[in-house]
């Protein structure tokens, strides 16, 4: 939460401090990047570019990058290391069945573009003939339920919609957090979010043009007539759809999300579908209960389906069909969807080459599989216990945070100190793997490994409803960079992909250390108690445990937070929603606090050494903001402001604004544009 006491502000801070100049420096081998940093730029004015203006200026974004960053680079690596699997498992004539041998057949069948020219439209052909032969409202519903996938997150990947008209997640019940419950969330738009088809800025409307004459020409590339019709169709039943569902920024408010529907709610709070139909082609006829994350967006929809012609709806269940599985059809539709999502709406000019695809594809449908042999390779004993060691200083950090926090009252701070105390941390790996026995995979046929594999991971969603909750299960694979928090879970995980250099390095000074992965571990941590996480329990359940007094204290401190972020614009016409961004905004700031104290708990008493004469604190925010540094297009940040719960990486470097020891570390003063007032900086927790 919020800790608004400040200690007394030194007056050092009126003083210009003697910060290191190029000249005085070459490239340390461990530990923060020298060269990476523009230091004639004032780090009061630009944080940002003081830490990463060199990397800034000397990289240039090949064709097929639509970002570069430390993340990028660490993904790339994790990606060769990846290849190297999939080449060994095609060498090793593994048995049919076994994960080895599946690795290697789903990677031949993403490599060979002849058998995908063969198969792709035979295998796409049955699925568009039942669509056209739809005549009837509850057939319809019939063909809106069979088109349900387990394919949105909403807590654990921040994924709140979906392409097809509503999306499964099965997870943890909000009201009963030992067993797995059915939520269901909005869908049915093609393009990133709601406001590509709302906006009235010239931009949008020049990007809904090109999206038109996208899906017409993924109907004729499909061999389906009158594409242009077809398309006008689409994008107008898009647009309804769009009108109806809920903000990105709305639907991050778990207090708005708990709402159970039994069946019968269907029928009187979202007439207009079949539900009874929809519930029995979907295998959820069964199923009593429901939590309804977005029932406006479902009333909506809802009525859309009884209100808006059968041939539109038919249109638009054809071309999501071709779009969301263009890849496994033929090179024309694939290069087709590239040319509109990837040139037009990122602004990445060329594709990554193939083999690169294929091995991120192999890498997400079969996750465990390759995660598996992933972190016996490359993720060792003692990098494990390390980086667990590391873990527990940070949880100790914040546990003393939490401990002298003055403004709770006793029993509000009982609950967050029992919430910390039972938080589940693994690191590295799993305890145990995913079986794949259930997914068949062809060598030769892409769409159908596809198909096949969307619908593997919807019955296995199936199959946990009602279940006892797994709290050791992960929901990212070692082979990713990057973290999560599990709020129903009241857990966290640090995949193995993301505890290496330049994040972790055993071989790096501890500033550099707690400045890049301490503040990450302290973000991830801090989640728990961000504008999400405080409306969960230590248990996972979703229930007020604040006084009236301490949550009013908690909100007046993030709304002031939410207002900061919005002032920041990219773009003349485009501003960061603070709203949005928020609960990751509040992780940053109580991650990069937490990550400062656990630093100087490690120093003992003693000073940090200097490392070409940057201070211990100068290293420690600098390696901080060295996690952000970035090459990134217009149009792909454009969508990041539009889609993500994440600020762009200048304005979370920028957040080093809000801590005291900043200040001081660096001899910030009033005029420099970074400079806030003690009142006006934003302490969590």
């Amino acid at each position: 939460m919020t800790n608004l006491t400040r200690a007394a502000f030194p007056i050092l801070l009126c003083a210009v401090l003697a910060l290191p100049s190029p000249a005085q420096t070459s490239a340390p081998t461990h530990g923060i990047s020298i060269a990476n940093m523009d230091t004639t730029v004032h780090p009061g004015d630009n944080f940002y570019l003081y830490a990463n203006g060199g990397y800034v200026a000397r990289t240039k974004l090949p064709p097929d990058r639509a970002v570069l960053s430390v993340f990028s680079m660490l993904d790339d690596l994790s990606s060769k290391r990846v290849a190297g699997i999939i080449e060994d498992a095609a060498k090793s004539n593994a048995p049919a069945g076994s994960d080895q041998r599946k690795i290697a057949d789903l990677y031949h069948s993403y490599m060979d573009e002849t058998a995908i020219e063969s198969h792709g439209l035979a295998a796409l052909k049955p699925r568009l003939d039942a669509i056209a032969a739809i005549k009837t409202p509850r057939e319809l519903a019939h063909a809106l339920g069979l088109s349900l996938r387990a394919d949105v997150d909403a807590l654990n990947n921040t994924n709140y919609h979906t392409a097809n008209i509503f999306g499964l997640w099965v997870a943890p019940s909000f009201n009963d957090p030992d067993h797995y419950a059915t939520y269901l969330l909005q869908g049915g738009l093609e393009m990133p979010d709601r406001d590509y088809y709302l906006s009235d800025s010239a931009h949008m409307k020049d990007v809904r043009a090109k999206y038109q004459a996208h899906i017409a020409a993924m109907f004729r590339l499909a061999g389906v007539p009158d594409g242009e019709a077809r398309a006008a169709r689409v994008l107008a039943l898009e647009t309804a759809i769009a009108h109806v569902q809920t903000s990105l920024a709305d639907s991050e408010n778990i207090e708005h999300a708990n709402n159970p529907w039994n069946v019968a709610d269907f029928k009187t709070k979202a007439p207009g579908l079949d539900w009874a139909e929809f519930f029995r082609a979907a295998g959820l006829d069964q199923q009593q209960t429901f939590i309804v994350w977005q029932p406006g967006a479902f009333t909506g929809e809802a009525a859309l389906v009884a209100s808006q012609p059968l041939d539109a709806w038919k249109d638009l269940l054809a071309y999501h069909t071709i779009e969301d599985y263009a890849v496994g059809i033929s090179k024309a539709l694939a290069d087709e969807s590239f040319a509109f999502f990837g040139q037009t709406l990122n602004g990445t000019p060329a594709q990554r080459p193939r083999n690169i695809r294929g091995v991120r594809f192999v890498s997400a449908v079969l996750g465990d599989a390759v995660g598996k042999l992933y972190a016996e390779r490359y993720f060792s004993p003692e990098a494990k216990a390390q980086a667990q060691a590391l873990v527990s200083n940070l949880l100790a950090a914040f546990h003393q945070r939490l401990e002298s926090v003055t403004w709770m009252a006793p029993a509000t701070k009982a609950e967050a100190l029992a919430k910390l105390g039972t938080l589940q941390v693994s690191v590295g790996y799993p305890d145990h793997w995913r079986s794949y026995a259930d997914y068949n995979v062809s060598p030769d046929n892409l769409f159908e490994n596809i198909w096949r594999s969307n619908l593997f991971e919807y019955h296995y969603s199936l199959s946990r409803i009602g279940q006892p909750v797994d709290r050791k299960e992960w929901c990212m694979t070692p082979q990713t960079v990057n973290a999560v928090n599990l709020p129903l879970d009241n857990g966290l995980n640090f995949p193995a992909a993301i505890l290496q250099p330049p994040f972790f390095d055993p071989k790096a000074p501890a500033a550099a250390n707690y400045g890049a992965i301490g503040t990450i571990i302290g973000h991830e941590i801090s989640h728990t108690f961000d504008s999400e996480g405080a409306a969960f329990d230590s248990k996972g359940r979703v229930r007020n445990w604040w006084t009236p007094e301490d949550l009013d204290h908690f909100e007046a401190a993030t709304s002031a937070l939410a207002a900061q972020y919005s002032t920041y614009k990219p773009f003349p016409d485009l501003a960061v929603n603070g709203k949005q961004t928020l609960g990751e905004d509040i992780a940053d700031v109580a991650g990069l606090t937490a990550a400062y104290d656990g630093f100087h708990a490690s120093l003992h008493g003693k000073e940090a050494p200097k490392v070409h004469n940057f201070t211990g604190d100068q290293q420690f925010f600098i390696a901080f903001a060295q996690n952000w540094g970035s090459v990134i297009r217009d149009a792909t940040l454009r969508k990041q402001v539009l889609t993500d719960p994440h600020a762009p990486g200048r304005y979370r470097a920028e957040t080093v604004r809000n801590n005291d020891a900043w200040y001081a570390a660096f001899g910030i003063k009033p005029g420099d544009k970074l400079y806030l007032t003690p009142k006006e900086r934003i302490h969590i927790w």
